[in-house]
């Protein structure tokens, strides 16, 4: 953790920022490095290697830049990934057949249906058909409603929120008993990320597009999540002075100057908040890299609950 902290501030110091940077693609290769160890040791004791398998259906190039990534960060820590393609006519029914196969199928730890799906495709019946013991995307309603309970835990947590936690606890922030503000509601990461909050004893409020005086309640928080979709929607003037901010927005604005024609920003502007705030994640290089991380991480954990492997 000193480490981490020690390296956040340098580069924070370099960047002429008062707020220490939380390093997520640090972090992420951190545990990644732990996986491969700990996949390498399973392997060794019981011949048995998590398997992932990764359900695409079309061929939106991002989805596939999504698919790509998450298999190519499998190999590297030794988790043996599956992948079916499917042509964006493809009928519900085909997505379920293989679902079922591949809940059935010993070597699959993890199944993850990369979302979105086509317009034709009902996603509630599609994830619910996931088994909940292999829902590594933690998105089955069961897994949600575990996680909304005291005194129950999900089998998985959702990877997004997951890794907001996770960058929060290996910087040291202290979460119990402090005030925290997630901007945005979304099933995938304002919700559970709420709810995470919450598990480690913080007092949190939920901000979204009906809130009044966002502003006002976004800066009484000691921790904020942003998770909204809105290019630097979250102003210096938002943010409490020392407070920590993981921004969780990816979105490209128009930049002239760039090779792209575009550069990627968060919901949080950078600038300004990173000159108020205590500790900032950057974009990208922040929360992104951490989401894959957790998506590793909790295959590690079905495989182990799976065959019994403390």
């Amino acid at each position: 953790m000193a480490s981490l902290s020690a390296a956040a501030a340098s580069s924070a110091d370099s960047a002429d920022a008062c707020a220490k940077v939380i390093d997520g693609k640090l972090v992420a290769k951190q545990i990644r490095e732990e996986i491969a160890i700990e996949i390498a040791k399973m392997k060794d004791a019981i011949g048995v290697v998590p398997g992932l398998a990764v359900i695409l259906v079309g061929s939106r190039k991002d989805s596939q830049t999504y698919v790509r990534n998450k298999k190519k960060a499998c190999e590297a820590v030794g988790i043996k990934s599956y992948e079916v393609n499917l042509p964006e006519d493809t009928s519900e029914d085909e997505v379920l057949k293989h679902i079922a196969t591949f809940n059935g199928d010993p070597s699959v730890h993890g199944i993850l249906v990369q979302l979105p799906l086509p317009h034709h495709m009902n996603d509630e019946n599609i994830l619910n058909a996931v088994s909940i013991e292999k829902d590594v995307d933690g998105f089955h309603p069961l897994n949600i409603g575990r996680l909304a309970m005291q005194g129950r835990d999900p089998f998985f947590v959702p990877c997004t929120p997951k890794g907001c936690m996770e960058l929060l606890h290996r910087y040291g922030v202290e979460i119990k008993g402090k005030r925290a503000v997630v901007i945005g509601r979304s099933n995938i990461v304002g919700m559970p990320a709420a709810l995470l909050l919450q598990k480690a004893n913080a007092t949190v409020s939920i901000v979204h597009s009906k809130t009044k005086n966002p502003e006002e309640i976004t800066r009484q928080a000691d921790i904020v999540i942003a998770a909204v979709g809105v290019a630097n929607l979250v102003r210096g003037s938002w943010i409490k002075p020392g407070a920590s901010i993981i921004d969780v927005g990816i979105n490209p604005v128009d930049d002239p100057e760039s090779p792209r024609g575009y550069r990627l920003v968060g919901d949080v502007c950078y600038e300004e908040a990173s000159k108020v705030a205590g500790a900032i994640t950057p974009v990208p290089g922040g929360v992104g890299p951490m989401t894959i991380a957790m998506l590793l991480s909790n295959t590690l954990e079905s495989a182990k609950r799976i065959h019994n492997f403390k």
